[in-house]
């Protein structure tokens, strides 16, 4: 009895072994709409971290920037043990000797100061103006960045879908084509019609099939690169459940005067700002340079707890406190011209940054301008390719039945067909464009 209860138990195993293959084999699917992958792509993004990263560095170089003003605290303590030397013996008439400097091997010392800037000559406030402008600088690169992923998730997004929809359209047209081609080789059996014709539905169909794997192909690297972006697994089907409409067109192609969008392009594009920021950061540094060229005026005080104290004679090998307090100027007279020379060179790179900012200002105008004609030709598009579309189903109906009836020839038949399948194509093409557009244009004004 146990032999075939083994083997009925090495066949369950693989049973449930093949079972757990195919369980792992089978894709996880994930809906998602484009505001769900946008939020994704924000999330899993490692360049937005990595500015999220520096912007933190920023703050902590405003921190120490304005940490400047305040008095620096310090505390030290040590210990230190000296070889044995001979005592020096002082001996006076008629008075006892005395030791003048004794032997004191074993030497403690502890010392509490704190120094505090009077006047720096603009210096401090100016480093901290110049962190806090990169800091701004910093947050427009993350902006900037984010604004690039979201435009590319968008175009992803609406890249699988358009690739899914035109697999759709030519599914669509296959099944016209192989009723046809059905027709025809009927029609060819009972010799009513040339071989020919066979051949040019099969020329047909076969174009399609091609178009089909052409669209499934460019839906396979959409959705590896929205993988990408999402950072999802290899696995995961994404399906966009987000649809190409018309009333979601319209609401995403709301007209805005082109004036108006540059404007607004000009005022809050993240480009923009990181720019003004950085150009501002190094007219802060010029005062940081001309402050090298002004005195330098600190105060600092100090506690000593020591043993001995070397400050007080003669020195004894007990505790003994003392104090001090300065006040210290610093003014460098003559530096061979290096403080002139930096101060130059850094309000040269500010010239330069606002220079650049001149030349971003005309280029956004451009940008704008063309997105702006783009969205509008995208939006035309659609108006055309719905109307042929329109057009194209009445002509193969008609066609359809002309057919049927014998009035239409065959080559009338499978033009139209052809028409169809083509404006259908057409029209999932321009409704992305549109999408596309749309948020080619939101990424110019930098919305």
């Amino acid at each position: 009895m146990r032999p075939p209860v083994l083997a009925w138990a090495a066949v369950a195993a693989a049973l449930l072994a093949v079972s757990s293959a195919r369980a792992e084999e089978t894709p996880v699917i994930v809906r998602l709409t484009l505001a769900e992958a946008v939020e994704k792509a924000r999330a899993a993004a490692p360049a937005l971290a990595q500015l999220r990263a520096l912007e933190q560095a920023a703050g902590a170089d405003v921190r120490g920037a304005q940490a400047l003003r305040l008095p620096q605290v310090d505390v030290s303590a040590g210990y230190t043990r000296q070889s044995n030397v001979p005592e020096l013996i002082l001996a006076l008439p008629g008075q006892p000797p005395r030791t003048i400097f004794p032997n004191l091997p074993d030497n403690y010392r502890s010392r509490a100061s704190v120094a505090v800037p009077l006047y720096t000559g603009g210096r401090i406030a100016a480093l901290a103006e110049a962190a806090r402008h990169e800091q701004e600088a910093v947050a427009g690169d993350l902006g900037t960045s984010a604004a690039d992923l979201v435009l590319e998730t968008t175009a992803a997004y609406w890249t699988l879908v358009t690739s899914r929809e035109s697999a759709r359209v030519i599914d669509e047209g296959l099944a016209a084509y192989e009723r046809h081609l059905d027709d025809a080789r009927s029609r060819e059996r009972l010799g009513l019609s040339p071989r020919n014709e066979v051949l040019a539905v099969e020329v047909e169909r076969d174009r399609a099939r091609l178009a089909r794997l052409r669209a499934e192909n460019g839906a396979r690297i959409a959705a590896a690169n929205l993988a990408r972006l999402l950072d999802l697994p290899p696995a995961v089907q994404i399906e966009a459940t987000d649809a190409l409409e018309d009333a979601a067109i319209a609401a995403a192609a709301e007209a805005t005067p082109l004036e108006t969008l540059i404007e607004t392009a000009l005022a809050q594009r993240p480009e923009r700002a990181s720019l003004v920021a950085r150009a501002a950061a190094a007219q802060a540094r010029v005062g940081v340079e001309k402050a090298a060229r002004l005195p330098q005026v600190s105060a600092a005080a100090g506690f000593d707890y020591a043993n001995p104290n070397r400050r007080i004679l003669p020195p004894e090998g007990r505790w003994k406190d003392s104090w001090d307090a300065s006040v210290n100027v610093a003014w460098t007279l003559f530096d061979g011209g290096r403080a002139g020379a930096a101060a130059e060179r850094t309000s040269a790179r500010a010239t330069a940054l606002r220079r650049q900012l001149e030349d971003l200002d005309r280029r956004t105008r451009l940008l704008v301008t063309q997105r702006y004609l783009e969205l509008d030709l995208a939006r035309r598009s659609v108006e055309v390719a719905t109307h042929a579309a329109e057009a194209a189903r009445e002509s193969d109906r008609v066609a359809g039945e002309r057919h049927r009836e014998g009035v239409a020839t065959f080559s009338d038949r499978l033009d139209a067909e052809v028409t169809l399948l083509r404006a259908g194509l057409d029209l999932a093409e321009a409704r992305a464009q549109v999408r596309v557009a749309s948020a080619a244009l939101d990424r110019a004004v930098g919305r």
